[in-house]
Formats: C-alpha cells, structure tokens, sequence
C-alpha cells in the first residue's frame, strides 16, 4: 500500500491505524523477547502479555505522555485514537484502558505508514526500558 503524505495519512480512520499498530507493536515485542533469550513459547506468551495488553499499552502511554515524550503530531495521532466513538470494547479492561491502548495503537501504526521506522524504534526502546 502506498500511502501519500501526511494529510492522507492522518485522515485515515483511527481504528484502522490501530489495527496496522497493534500488528507492528507486537512483532517488535516478539522480537525483543526471542532476542533476550526467552525460548519457549509459552514464556513467551506469559512475558508479551506485560507489553501487548491493553493495561499494559495504557500504562507506558500514560509514563510517555507524562514524560512529555512524544511530539505534538503524535499527540494529535493519540488524542484523535483515544476519542475514537466506539460502541464496545473487550470484557476484560474498561474503556478508558481500551481507548488508551488503541491510541498508542494507532501512533504505532501512524508511525508505520509514514515509514518513520526510526521513531517507532526510539519508542518501543522506551517501552522495553520500563
């Protein structure tokens, strides 16, 4: 897919940058967990959930907004995310965590169809640091 500058991408419905986000986060935390030498699958199942669930997202979202870590564009990505109307969402976490995670969702798959690879990275460093 290609997709154009940053109007046409930031004119992308949130909820489909969430669902490229969620994929590219979780590879990225697979990833880091194989290379830290975690072997089987499920330990790697039980340490991914601290990253991938959506209390998880919430949290280091909360840490990075509280850090004054991410730009004004990002921002705008999460806020516009997180204020997303939505009619539902999973029966294990409440709305507020749910619109949260999705928001940093959505900036991972914002990120990603811009090709800022650089960024993401910076970003999940973040995440493995905490």
């Amino acid at each position: 897919m290609e997709v154009g500058d940053f109007m046409e991408i930031i004119n992308i419905n949130s909820l489909t940058l969430a669902y490229i986000g969620d994929a590219i986060y979780e590879v990225y935390i697979r990833e880091y967990l194989i290379k830290s030498g975690v072997a089987k699958v499920n330990d790697l199942q039980n340490k991914a959930s601290k990253f991938v669930s959506a209390k998880g997202q919430a949290n280091y979202l909360k840490m990075m907004i509280d850090d004054k870590f991410l730009n004004d564009e990002e921002m705008s990505v999460v806020l516009r995310a997180r204020n997303h109307k939505t009619n539902s969402h999973p029966k294990n976490t409440d709305i507020i965590t749910y619109k949260n995670a999705t928001g940093l969702e959505a900036l991972i798959g914002y990120l990603y169809l811009k090709k800022r690879n650089d960024r993401i990275d910076q970003i999940m460093n973040y995440i493995k640091e905490r």
